[in-house]
Formats: C-alpha cells, structure tokens, sequence
C-alpha cells in the first residue's frame, strides 16, 4: 500500500484494479486499470466509483462500508435523543385488585439516651390539680401519683409509671386541659431509646401505636420496645418550692413575738434533693427495651412503628390511584376499552400498594399510571372532587 497525491491511501486490487482510501471524506474509490470510464454505483450511505464488472459489487461494497467506517469513526455523530416519558393519561398497563394482610408502618432513625424526659397525658378533658411530690431516694418500682384531672364529678389519676421520677408540671394548676394536652413531664431513671419525629411522621403514628420494634445498628434486634408516654413536643417543666415554714406556736397557742429565741422551723424533707425541672422537648418518640438487650448510651437504632393492620385487604399499585389522606381515584378500563374515572375511599399503604376500603368491588381492570388529577379553580377555590379531603 502506499500513499496517493490526494493525502489518501492506495493499494493494487487482484484483477488489476485500484483501490483509494480518502479518510478526509470517508469515500473509498476503486480504479480498474484498463481506464473504462467509471460508473458511480451507491452502497449503503457510501459512495463508490467502480471501475470493475458489476459482478464484483457486493464483495466491493462490504469492504468500503468496511474502510469507510475506520476512517469515520473519529468524526462527532449525532447523539440520539432519550426518549421521553408517556403523559400520565397514556394506559401502559393495567392490573386487577388483590386481597393481602398489610401493615402500616413508620421508619424512625433514634438513638439510646440515658435518663431521657417523657410526657403524660390528660386522659380526659377537666380541670387538672397538682399533688406536691417529693423527691425519691430511689428508683420507684410502683406508679407515683402526682395529678388528677376532674371531669363531671369524676377524679382521673395521673401516674408516672415505675422506673420513672416526677420531672414538672406543663401547665398551671387549676388549669383546664382537654383530653391528649401533656400536663406532667416525668424521666426515665436508665437507658431508653429515643427518635426524633417531624410533623407528618406525628399524624401518621400519633392515633396508634400498635407494635414498636427496634433495632440498635451493628447491635442487638430486632426487639419488642414499649412506648412511654407521648410523642408531642414537651414545654418547660416546672417544679413549684414547697411551702414555707410556720414558726412553733406559743404555750398559748398563738405565735409568740416576745420570745427570745429565734423562731422553731419546721424541717422540709428532702429539700437538698428536690430535682430540677425538665427543659423543653420537641416530638419524640421515647421507648424502653427488655431487661436483657444490652443497650450502650449513643448508640444509633432505627425504629419502626406499625400504626395499624388490616386482613385480606383489598389493594392496589400506588400506581394506579391519584390522591391521599383518605380519598382517591382510579381509572377503570371497561371491556370496550374506554376509561372511566371513579372515587375511591384509601385505607393503609405501606408504600408499594394502598388499602382500597370502598369504591371497588375487586373484579374491575384498573389502568396504571392513575388518572390526572383536576386542576385547582383560579383564586384559590378547591373542588368538590379534589383528593386529599380539602374543599
């Protein structure tokens, strides 16, 4: 092979034809050496000047797509485009309604804590009055009574569990609280677990806490772990001074002023060791494992809660069902093909199907993706069929 004037390559063919490589073009050209004139043939997207019988064509065409390719390889090409997602409105498939036994349940990263704060709720609404406490000399093995709550002429106790000290009052007694308000802060004496919750985990778990399990990073688990108290945000404890001392009365019976001595204090028991009132909380999540998981302060858990169950639920994809919080809609492909959009009452999901409680009968074709949802009115004004249960 050797190089050709043009700043192409050539080499002799068999049959005493030329053949050039122009790489500045990507053309291969073939010369028959009996000078015929030549006749332009195209092969593929290549061009070719073919001097030789046409018989040899194809051989031909198979080595400059060959030598075409090589020498265009290094040019930029076009790069080919994503293609793009369908509308939501566009049926790509559809399923049938199945029956499973499915669980709520609500993931939450905490960690162990040693001593942590708690809140006790009122259990009914009324009005709540304080019992002065005093402070334990040790860990309480029984419940210690600290409030009641009196509603319609019925007193309701307000306990701090055992393994647990009184630590403030939440509000002012006397007060009027309404049934599920914190009214008494208390701590936990040892280790428990604890995790931070923002607003939307409150909703979801705040009604029931069915079944708490956990379990401690590169540790121990996953174990039973029992709630204590509740998950709302805690203000500032309070913790009020006891009464002051009366002096000792006189041989008469009334204070005496005329006497010499000082005045008889009557002594406070365990004033030196009255605790300080807790601090404020936010929403937590505090809850205490078996007596024989070893647990290490500062240790990383994840902890999972199951709010609610439900057997032989009727379900379907998350997919397919536009909405939430309890209204939805679906799109029900009939046997002609045609879609038609229907309300449907949402129950649990666990993040892959959602509860269908009404609305369905389970022997429908639904199509997935879902249907779009209706635009919202100009001015803010919601629509009679908006999901998320909002007019």
């Amino acid at each position: 092979m050797s190089a050709s004037p043009r700043g192409g390559q050539r080499s002799r063919r068999p049959g005493g034809s030329l053949l050039r490589v122009d790489s500045r073009r990507g053309r291969a050209t073939l010369w028959a050496t009996d000078r015929r004139p030549p006749r332009l043939v195209r092969c593929s997207t290549e061009v070719i000047e073919l001097g030789v019988p046409v018989r040899r064509l194809r051989s031909l065409c198979v080595l400059a797509m060959f030598v075409a390719a090589a020498t265009a390889c290094s040019e930029p090409s076009a790069q080919a485009e994503t293609p793009g997602l369908a509308p939501r409105g566009t049926t790509l498939t559809t399923v049938q309604p199945t029956r499973q036994d499915l669980a709520n349940k609500v993931s939450l990263s905490g960690k162990v804590t040693i001593n942590p704060v708690f809140g006790i709720v009122a259990p009914a609404a009324g009005q709540v009055r304080y019992l002065d406490v005093e402070a334990p000399r040790r860990t309480p093995t029984r419940p210690t009574w600290v409030a009641s709550v009196w509603a319609t002429g019925k007193v309701h106790r307000i306990e701090v569990p055992a393994g647990a000290v009184f630590a403030g009052r939440l509000v002012d007694n006397g007060s009027t609280v309404t049934a599920g308000m914190p009214i008494v802060s208390a701590k936990k004496v040892g280790y428990a677990l604890v995790a931070d919750i923002d607003g939307e985990q409150a909703y979801k778990i705040s009604d029931a806490l069915t079944t708490v399990q956990a379990q401690i990073k590169s540790g121990p688990g996953p174990f039973p772990c029992k709630v204590l108290g509740t998950i709302a945000a805690l203000p500032a404890g309070t913790i009020p001074n006891p009464p002051p001392a009366e002096p000792s009365a006189g041989p008469s019976g009334q204070p005496s002023a005329q006497l010499s001595a000082p005045p008889v204090l009557q002594p406070q028991p365990n004033q030196q060791e009255r605790p300080e009132p807790s601090e404020a909380t936010g929403m937590r999540l505090v809850c205490t494992a078996p007596a024989n998981v070893k647990l290490i302060n500062g240790a990383s858990a994840t902890i999972e809660v199951v709010t609610a169950r439900a057997k032989k639920a009727l379900v379907l994809p998350v997919e397919a069902v536009a909405g939430g919080q309890g209204r939805g809609k679906v799109d029900v492909v009939n046997p002609d093909g045609i879609r038609e959009t229907r309300d449907v009452v949402l129950g649990l999901s666990d993040g892959k199907v959602v509860q269908i409680k009404s609305g369905l009968t389970g022997d429908e074709t639904v199509a997935v993706p879902g249907p779009n949802l209706p635009p919202a009115k100009p001015g803010g004004e919601g629509s009679s069929a908006a999901p998320m249960g909002e007019k």
